[in-house]
């Protein structure tokens, strides 16, 4: 199956006075390498925010309204991920996001997408695997959020048991993984 992702990576980190999450580094590695390394074997990584350091080549781009949310993120990476079978989505703030953790995702992307589903039952939506094709009609439709955009489209719920849903939201966030 041919796959590629889209790492979400131009957030304002506001709850975080402003830092730049993406280029945090948590254990040597920050945290926008540690999405791209888990999606290490994709087609193609695109990367939607602004161009920062990197460790693999990805390709760079931006919303229309930078800024502007994860669906406007999801929907300008899907405008150059290319002929792809799947997509994975990831945020760029999830420190201990994994490639088995994509892999698990991917595996169940078929037929309807796949979402990772935290200790608490809560969807992560950036930590997903949606058939592009599906994934790109449901993006047609503008105006919605990651929820009301991907919750109907009727993904597998996927338990997350190694804790790679986790993200970098606050300070306290922050210093935990730190």
């Amino acid at each position: 199956m041919t796959w590629a992702a889209i790492v979400l990576a131009g957030g304002r980190g506001s709850r975080l006075g402003g830092l730049d999450k993406p280029a945090l580094a948590i254990g040597g590695a920050t945290l926008l390498d540690r999405a791209v390394e888990a999606a290490a074997g994709a087609g193609r990584v695109v990367v939607v925010g602004p161009e920062r350091p990197c460790s693999r080549p990805v390709t760079w781009t931006r919303e229309a309204e930078p800024g502007s949310g994860p669906v406007a993120a999801v929907a300008a990476g899907l405008a150059v991920v290319g002929a792809v079978e799947v997509v994975v989505l990831l945020a760029a703030d999830l420190p201990a996001v994994t490639s088995d953790a994509v892999a698990l995702v991917r595996a169940a992307a078929l037929p309807a997408g796949a979402v990772l589903v935290d200790g608490d039952g809560r969807d992560q939506w950036l930590l997903s695997a949606w058939p592009a094709a599906a994934l790109r009609a449901a993006f047609a439709a503008p105006g919605r959020g990651l929820h009301a955009t991907l919750g109907p489209l009727g993904p597998a719920r996927v338990a997350d048991v190694a804790g790679a849903s986790a993200d970098v939201d606050t300070p306290e966030d922050l210093a935990r993984w730190r």
